[in-house]
């Protein structure tokens, strides 16, 4: 296996698992510096600001990477990471800590640099394979992250902060010594200060017409993906009474699948079905498993979901690789800034919708977010029909 590509795998499992290590004990901490009241909407919005600003500013910093190397805006990142861990660890104000968010969401550039850098020194062929594994290695991180930050979080609830910004000083370490970089600086390089304009990278997006279908396909599935993300913590600890430590063992069961699914299943499901259809196959798993979930009355079935629940990731890295294919090597970087960037956007979205829907219908019926969530899932499938319609009738034109 490539080096570059192995201690790349490490500098994502590293940034997950700090990521990880917060993720059971975030709730808590709204609640702790904001009081009980509206705590659940207060969470949505402490996430929904980290992805306002990953969204005006990834594409910004995709940008500038393709421009200026990888490494420089991974370092910037990684940092900022680092900045706002320490200001979580310390701060009683949660306006404080919404701008610990502001900080990180600016110079949050990790995945998406990342992405590129694989898109780099990777065939296109491979590239799926390769989306799979890193998407592996961020899993890695829900394995070991959150069962160490429920284990501190009970000791000290602000102890899992501290872990994770010592964690970004080793991967800031780690890619400034190690990793070398993919794409060397535009010869003559200087600064221009329309690169700093968010708008630019999306409107060039926007100017494929091949690309736009699939953006949207790529912005809907990251809307209603949101939903576990956002809602797992609160609806565990209403529905199954979890305590921290069991969140954590749960993110880390749903981790450990993950990874073997990205690991070893995204490569030959692409090979064998394509991946428009293997897209398919993760959508239809999906939304079984919302539905699922909703239903489940004891915490055991929650955890017996966790299988589905991976699976419906294998299509992420197959949507990836078709984006991936639709622009050449210099402008990898702003791609995955403008995928990062609607990522972003439907973390503003979905965060928000599925708080709020969480809220108000928690006195009703606490499954109702995951039923609206696999009825939203049913927007891509047209997208997904004609994709497909499209494939077939290209193979029979080549044939």
């Amino acid at each position: 296996m490539n080096r570059s590509f192995v201690v790349l795998l490490t500098a994502v499992a590293i940034d997950s698992i700090g990521i990880g290590l917060i993720f059971p004990i975030l709730p808590g901490l709204v609640r702790e510096v904001a009081g009980p009241a509206d705590s659940s909407i207060l969470f949505g919005v402490i996430l929904a600001v980290y992805a306002l600003m990953q969204f005006i500013c990834s594409p910004v910093l995709g940008a500038l990477s393709d421009r200026y190397g990888r490494r420089p805006v991974m370092l910037v990142s990684i940092a900022g990471a680092a900045i706002d861990y320490l200001v979580m660890a310390f701060s009683p104000w949660f306006a404080v800590l919404l701008i610990g968010r502001v900080i990180s969401g600016v110079t949050s550039a990790n995945i998406a640099v990342a992405t590129a850098y694989i898109a780099d020194i990777t065939p296109e062929e491979q590239r799926a394979s390769r989306f799979g594994r890193m998407s592996a290695a961020f899993g890695v991180g829900f394995i070991i992250g959150p069962v160490i930050g429920g284990l501190l979080g009970a000791w000290w609830l602000r102890s899992p902060f501290l872990a994770a910004a010592l964690l970004n000083a080793v991967n800031f370490s780690l890619a400034l010594f190690v990793l070398p970089e993919s794409r060397k600086p535009s010869a003559g390089a200087t600064f221009d200060w329309k690169a700093l304009n968010p708008i630019a990278p999306l409107r060039w997006a926007l100017g494929f017409r091949s690309l736009i279908p699939l953006l949207l396909l790529f912005f809907l599935l990251n809307v209603v993906g949101n939903v576990p993300g956002t809602i797992w913590v609160l609806y565990g600890q209403a529905k199954f009474g979890w305590n921290t430590l069991t969140v954590g063992l749960s993110l880390a069961v749903f981790g450990a699948f993950l990874v073997l699914s990205q690991a070893f299943l995204v490569g030959p499901l692409t090979k064998r079905l394509g991946e428009t259809r293997t897209l398919f196959v993760g959508l239809v798993c999906d939304v079984l498993a919302y539905v699922f979930i909703a239903f489940a009355g004891q915490g055991w079935m929650a955890f017996a979901l966790a299988p589905l629940f991976s699976l419906g990731g294998v299509g992420q890295p197959a949507l990836q690789s078709l984006l991936s294919a639709q622009v050449d090597g210099d402008r990898q970087g702003a791609l995955q800034g403008v995928l990062a960037s609607l990522t972003s956007l439907s973390a503003i979205i979905g965060p928000l919708v599925g708080t709020s829907i969480y809220a108000s219908t928690a006195g009703i019926w606490l499954g109702t977010v995951w039923i609206v969530g696999a009825l939203l899932y049913l927007l891509v499938v047209p997208i997904l029909l004609a994709r497909l319609r499209r494939a077939r009738a290209a193979a029979v034109a080549t044939s």
